[in-house]
């Protein structure tokens, strides 16, 4: 198995890792910040790509000429393998192997390529396999936790080898095209969730499987169809009880959203299965599970965006309200939940006590590209990277409580690529109690600019009139209230939410039609009322009213029973 250069050790601060124009280096982790002597500053642009084990013991990288393996404790080089080409490293999970991909290359003559997929036992040097891998796009293979097993998927269908003994395929995965698959965290028994996108009419579907028993249409521990899809995200939770996943098409054939169309499905592996009642239209930008894996975080809508956390019934729990937002950050002891608008969005944060849901602080980092919470729990690193943004490169630590504790500016001629925290093991760092005071820093912080918004000439000198294009809903708390009436069925609070979600639905689409009022007090016998002197035109006209009457009091019957129809109720 593998090894471990850290047992029975104290914790240390992690480190960080920075690449850039200015070389690769590591810094010190709160509260020094200053440069590690771990590893020597390689300075110069040709560092490509490094990475930690997963424990945070070993470190890889390549300098443009070799791909060097050493200790993080004891700052000795292992190995250095002549790779000048790779730019994917990655080890497993107990350091027993270290894979690299360079990008893969055929001869002139047509030939087919060498393997550009090498995998190489940590503990001797020696290369274990090698593989052809064309694509660069999930090009590791996956580990379970022990590595016992380790996948590949080749040619859509996924080989299985066990024990790192990568000559033997000790079992396959056929259906007609897997597109992708993903492993299940933690040991035995094993689950894979497939992928296999739909063709000619037939649905795309994602299936949960144990492995080794793959054979027979009954194998499955859970299956779950859909049509719209041309991609899909697999998000298994700690416990690998069960998957998110996210089903995406390319367009979004209303033309209502430039990110195409989004819907989130849960799939148990016990075989429940459900789509996940979003109530508010539009993309979905982030979904996160909690470490506690009973609750997980979707973040939707149009902007401004809902937030909401979900349980494993797919019911709301918390509803954090809209603001600017596209991303969501459990920490790792799973007690704070960050709520973040980055990308297009200004860098504002919502930082969350996600066990009594209550706002802790609203840092703000504009202009992020990254962010990632520190495996103590306590801190948060944002960046700004090239070649996302090219300008005002450089990164932060914060404390959750909204405190900047270390500030870092790239010289302007130069550029940020990769920053990132060293990994720990879950359980080194035991949970805190939460604070909500901010912390004291020495670094002095920086008020956001306001810039004011644009006044026409004639509005210039005349008093401010507060109008928002929209306003923010508050967080409001799901759960049913304790000394309330009886709490409702799963069925009923899914039913109220469908009905609740149509019915918004169809008022926004009806606000942009002005309807023909009908007076709901008339007077039944308006419709006996003679209308133009002709007897047999009246009797006609009296007829009319009536059936006009009778199909107006049916329509919210026939609108209730098309709704329920319309949502499988």
């Amino acid at each position: 198995m593998g090894f471990s250069f850290r047992d029975k050790m104290a914790p240390s601060t992690p480190l960080l890792t920075v690449r850039g124009s200015e070389g690769l280096y590591m810094v010190n982790g709160p509260p020094h910040f200053t440069e590690s002597t771990v590893l020597p500053r390689e300075s110069g642009k040709n560092c490509k790509v490094y990475t930690f084990s997963k424990d945070g013991t070993l470190f890889a990288w390549n300098n443009g000429e070799k791909v060097n393996i050493i200790n993080v404790t004891n700052k000795g080089l292992l190995h250095s393998f002549d790779l000048p080409k790779a730019v994917c490293l990655e080890f497993s999970p107990n350091n027993t192997v270290l894979a690299t991909w360079q990008p893969y290359t055929t001869s002139k003559d047509g030939t087919a390529g060498v393997p550009n997929l090498q995998l190489y036992d940590v503990k001797t040097g020696t290369c274990l396999k090698s593989f052809i891998q064309k694509k660069m796009q999930n090009w590791c293979p996956s580990w379970s936790d022990d590595e016992v097993i380790c996948a590949r998927n080749v040619n859509n269908e996924i080989h299985f080898f066990e024990n790192n003994n990568f000559n033997t395929i000790a079992n396959k995965l056929h259906l007609q095209k897997v597109n992708d698959f993903n492993l299940s965290p933690g040991s035995q028994p094993y689950k894979v969730a497939v992928y296999v996108p739909g063709s000619k009419g037939a649905p795309s579907f994602v299936r949960l499987y144990q492995y080794p028993n793959f054979a027979g249409p009954h194998a499955a521990l859970a299956n779950k169809s859909f049509f719209k899809a041309d991609k899909v995200t697999m998000l298994w939770n700690k416990k690998a009880t069960a998957v998110l996943v996210i089903a995406s098409t390319e367009v979004d054939k209303t033309g209502a959203s430039y990110y195409g169309e989004q819907t989130l499905h849960y799939i148990a592996t016990n075989g429940e299965s459900a789509v996940v009642q979003l109530p508010k239209n539009g993309p979905i930008y982030d979904v996160v599970w909690n470490s506690s894996s009973t609750e997980f975080c979707a973040v939707y809508g149009f902007m401004p965006a809902k937030a909401t956390v979900f349980n494993l019934k797919c019911d709301p729990v918390f509803d954090f309200g809209t603001g600017p937002r596209n991303a969501a950050y459990y920490s790792p002891h799973g007690h704070i939940l960050v709520l973040a608008g980055f990308g297009n969005l200004r860098g504002q944060m919502e930082v969350w006590d996600v066990k009594n849901y209550k706002l802790i602080s609203k840092p703000v980092a504009s202009d992020s590209t990254y962010f990632a919470w520190c495996p103590d729990g306590e801190h948060i690193l944002t960046a700004t990277c090239a070649p996302r943004l090219r300008v005002n490169n450089g990164f932060k630590i914060w404390h959750y409580t909204g405190s900047v504790l270390h500030k870092y500016d790239v010289p302007s001629n130069g550029e940020l690529w990769q920053v990132s925290w060293q990994p720990f093991l879950d359980g080194v760092f035991p949970a805190k109690t939460i604070k909500y005071q901010a912390v004291p820093s020495e670094v002095p912080s920086e008020e956001p600019k306001v810039t004011t918004a644009y006044r026409p000439p004639a509005l210039r000198n005349k008093p401010v009139t507060n109008s928002k294009l929209h306003e923010d809903e508050p967080p409001q708390n799901m759960k049913p209230h304790s000394g309330s009436d009886k709490p409702l069925s799963k069925t009923a609070l899914k039913n109220q939410r469908k009905h609740e979600a149509k019915k918004a639905a169809k008022q926004e689409a009806r606000s942009d039609v002005a309807p023909t009022p009908v007076p709901q007090s008339a007077p039944r016998n308006t419709i006996a009322q003679s209308a133009s002197g002709d007897p047999e035109v009246d009797k006609k006209i009296k007829n009319l009213k009536k059936v006009r009457l009778e199909k107006i009091q049916k329509e919210t019957a026939l609108l209730q029973e098309l709704e329920d129809l319309e949502l499988g109720v």
